[in-house]
């Protein structure tokens, strides 16, 4: 087993784990490390473990957050909670647009955008809209403190977000999510644990997608840089979104544009000179 294709592994396993719940785009900070630490694998396996990694990242907010998300109570006899069964209702319908276009036009959005320019931009363009948001929030008590206070329109229109990042890498899932939540009046915690558990059915269903087109017939080692990747993405994942949790209490998303600007501004400055 090649040592070093491991240890890049791990080191994708990290950068998935902090990015995916940083509204700062995992899928860009991947793509981008990529052009500088390649793994050894086939260009199909590549496509796969891009977006198979996720699962690992998925299952730290069904551990985190499993009380919220499972909607049964076994405890003195089984029991559907309607309240979390009403909030999973509202998130496969905020799913619904990015699902569609993800299964339509998969291959064709992979070849048209995936790249630094896109990158870039959408790291640039939300990393303002985080700020604006945030300034015109500053003196704004938000209308939605609860879960169970987002309606069905409000679940769709953070969906259509959602489904900007879809079309555009570097936009952030997460990223678009939380923006469109503090557009129409969501508190940061609110958008934020919205936005987690939009993820379980969207990166299952994105990694179906992949397994199905490529399957699974690789190398054992590409198997096993999965698995490594997945595994430290599921614990750097649970630190993180305690972290993040914590930090959004007390702060606003500020920090995260200006970082999104500086990172977009910096790679098209790297990519324009270098190549």
């Amino acid at each position: 087993m090649d040592i070093l294709n491991t240890l890049k592994a791990v080191l994708f396993g990290i950068v998935e784990g902090i990015t995916e719940w940083l509204p700062i785009s995992s899928t860009g900070h991947m793509i981008l490390l990529d052009e500088f630490i390649k793994l050894d694998v086939s260009a199909d396996f590549w496509k796969i473990f891009l977006v198979v990694i996720q699962l690992g990242a998925i299952l730290a907010v069904v551990v985190l957050y499993w009380h919220k998300l499972f909607p049964f109570n076994f405890s003195g006899g089984p029991v559907i909670r309607r309240k979390t069964l009403d909030m999973w209702f509202k998130i496969i319908v905020a799913c619904i647009p990015a699902a569609v276009v993800g299964v339509l036009f998969d291959d064709v959005l992979e070849e048209l955008f995936y790249n630094y320019i896109t990158v870039a931009i959408a790291l640039i363009v939300f990393g303002i809209l985080f700020i604006v948001i945030e300034n015109r929030n500053r003196y704004q008590r938000p209308r939605i403190r609860k879960i169970s206070q987002i309606t069905y329109p409000v679940a769709i229109i953070i969906g259509l977000f959602q489904l900007i990042a879809a079309i555009f890498p570097g936009t952030s899932r997460s990223g678009a999510t939380i923006v469109g939540a503090l557009l129409i009046g969501v508190s940061r915690t609110v958008a934020a644990e919205f936005t987690f558990f939009m993820a379980v059915p969207v990166m299952l269903g994105a990694s179906l997608l992949k397994i199905v087109k490529y399957g699974f017939a690789f190398k054992a080692e590409e198997l096993v840089i999965l698995a490594v990747g997945m595994i430290v993405a599921f614990v750097v994942s649970v630190l993180t979104i305690k972290l993040l949790m914590g930090y959004i209490k007390k702060h606003d998303f500020k920090v995260f544009g200006w970082y999104r600007i500086i990172l977009g501004i910096l790679v098209l400055v790297y990519f324009l000179i270098f190549g």
